[in-house]
């Protein structure tokens, strides 16, 4: 593993995405473990897609070996799809459940998914529903966060501002072409999700940021080569004070070998 800090971000560097995951998923133990010691809840912000998926299920796995209790843990999930019924196998919600929610015991009244499924015309007070939701349970303590490869954090896209909230989004081309397979080609893919907004994601407590794979290094770069800008999404997190980056090999080959040497944490 390399370790490293750039500003305000404290990177860590791991061989695969396997150790990686499994570095996130100690630390996502860890802060319920210690909540549950004192029957406090833990807020956790949860992601979706490819990257966390061996982190919910190094979760899974301690929850079944080691008795690692969810009852006090309240979930919000990023995003969601719209329009997609929560049944659908392409959906969050689907997602959620059969990736973590149903192998563990997580009391379903905590979980919070953005619905895909409303009214357009209702989306904005469910979003503000979810905001104030957040906001009674005390924030988030930890937010799990992937990235796009064109940068975006939830699906806050290229053009987001810092003050967005929860709310309705139209896709990024790009976004959709890198998931279109899933749902059969472009054409049955979604042009618009709900999602947290960058300045609900910067409210929590704790940021961890995931990167595996050679698609995400041109974004993980930008945080090197970029100022602050809503251009590339991932670049706002400079302004949160305790985030951690964690990549594996391929999701830091765009970084500059001369930082590191720099560190002189290249070769540790």
């Amino acid at each position: 593993m390399v370790e490293f800090s750039n500003g305000r971000i404290h990177f860590k560097v791991f061989r695969n995405k396997t150790l990686g995951s499994d570095y996130i998923s100690e630390l996502i133990k860890s802060e319920v473990e210690s909540n549950n010691l004192y029957s406090k809840p833990t807020v956790l912000g949860l992601a979706t897609g490819g990257s966390p998926k061996k982190v919910y299920e190094k979760l899974i796995t301690y929850h079944i070996t080691e008795g690692l209790s969810f009852k006090n843990v309240i979930t919000f999930n990023l995003d969601e799809y719209y329009p997609i019924d929560s049944k659908n196998e392409n959906s969050y919600h689907y997602y959620m459940i059969e990736n973590l929610f149903k192998h563990i015991d997580i009391n379903l009244a905590n979980i919070f998914i953005p619905n895909g499924m409303l009214d357009r015309n209702d989306i904005p007070a469910h979003c503000k529903d979810f905001e104030d939701k957040i906001e009674e349970f005390g924030g988030i303590d930890l937010q799990l966060l992937g990235v796009g490869s064109n940068g975006h954090i939830g699906f806050n896209e290229p053009g987001s501002e810092l003050s967005s909230k929860t709310r309705l989004v139209q896709l990024d081309h790009r976004t959709r072409l890198d998931t279109s397979e899933r749902f059969g080609g472009l054409s049955n893919t979604p042009k618009y999700a709900v999602t947290m907004g960058i300045n609900t994601i910067l409210k929590a407590k704790k940021i961890v940021c995931m990167a595996w794979g050679a698609s995400k290094a041109s974004a993980i770069s930008q945080l090197f080569s970029k100022k602050i800008t809503g251009e590339c999404p991932i670049t706002f997190l400079k302004k949160h004070p305790k985030v951690e980056l964690v990549l594996d090999e391929k999701a830091a080959s765009l970084i500059n070998p001369e930082f590191f040497k720099k560190e002189s944490l290249f070769n540790k």
